[in-house]
């Protein structure tokens, strides 16, 4: 038992310290916007080139790589929903009994399940747990912008007039159609459909471009987090749980014991789910004018505890990927 605790305690702090880099960067950023060394007008454009071409072009460059059915696995699908569902409906409940609307609800709900996958997911997971982690980790960024964002906007659009009519729709599908991540990975599995030779020059432009996403999307996720308020530390402590602890444990329980994934899949998959609230809903919070701050104190509370709860998935995660992979 003390040789197993031994063990456990060397594999966690190795991982701890691959992890802290990330998040030692995600600091320097918050440092840099809270003593006004950034301005909030350079972490907006800071955050706009990762968004729109770094960060893109990484996602283009990792799907052009992928076949769709390398990419796409029912069972994965519907793990990730079910286990995102549950959580959702019990955010969403509990919120409900509080006394909450239906739009302070969908927006808490939103928190429970919504990660950190496309700025903070996507550049560190693919890091720490090889290549072959960008699979899963784009399919659970596409269910994610997909399936919940539309969601939620049917739910406080339907709450607000008593219907979604025929011009919400065309917004809702307008703003999918527009939002550059979906539009990368869609043109990338198209690449890979056609399967044409990328030219050397393109598949080096597209490394050293996607190349700045990784620090610069942290350095904006700490820039971002300087202005975030911590407002309402109780229901912010509560949202932080639900998606660093429950919402991994479903997606877990769904994926490893309901619909059998395969181990790295979805070892992968708890290790997207375990990533802290993402800065989007916050954007989603501040479009629809739905408890702002609550959003803000919850991605500023859960990003500050996923440095130690991320490792502790990644730790427990690695071995099984290890073990899947016959190593």
């Amino acid at each position: 038992m003390k040789v197993w605790a031994k063990n456990w305690a060397q594999i966690m702090l190795a991982i701890f310290l691959k992890t802290l880099p990330f998040f030692a960067i995600i600091g320097l950023g918050y440092g840099a916007a809270r003593t006004r060394f950034v301005s909030a007008q350079a972490a907006a454009s800071l955050t706009q080139f990762v968004f729109y071409f770094a960060l893109s072009a990484m996602l283009f460059r990792f799907a052009a790589q992928l076949s769709l059915a390398e990419l796409f696995d029912w069972r994965f699908v519907v793990a990730y929903l079910l286990g995102s569902s549950v959580v959702y409906c019990l955010s969403f409940g509990i919120s409900r009994m509080r006394g909450t609307s239906l739009a302070e609800a969908a927006i808490e709900a939103q928190c429970g399940v919504i990660g950190n996958t496309g700025f903070l997911g996507m550049p560190m997971l693919v890091v720490l747990l090889g290549p072959l982690a960008a699979g899963p980790v784009l399919m659970v960024l596409a269910i994610d912008l997909i399936v919940f964002s539309t969601l939620i906007t049917i739910v406080i659009t339907a709450s607000r007039e008593g219907r979604m009519t025929r011009a919400a729709y065309g917004r809702l599908l307008l703003g999918l159609v527009k939002n550059p991540m979906i539009v990368s990975m869609c043109l990338g599995l198209g690449w890979s459909l056609l399967a044409p030779p990328m030219p050397v020059v393109m598949s080096d432009f597209l490394t050293l471009l996607g190349g700045a996403s990784t620090p610069g999307a942290l350095f904006a996720i700490g820039a971002s987090l300087a202005v975030k308020s911590a407002e309402r530390l109780g229901v912010a402590g509560w949202i932080s749980f639900t998606k660093l602890f429950l919402h991994p444990a479903a997606v877990a329980i769904a994926a490893f014991w309901i619909f059998h994934v395969d181990a790295h899949l979805a070892a992968v998959m708890v290790c997207a789910a375990a990533l802290p609230v993402a800065g989007n809903v916050y954007i989603l919070a501040q479009y629809f004018g739905v408890a702002p701050q609550r959003v803000s104190a919850s991605i500023l509370v859960s990003t500050a505890f996923s440095i130690l709860t991320v490792s502790l998935v990644i730790a427990w995660a690695l071995p099984i990927m290890v073990h899947a992979d016959g190593g």
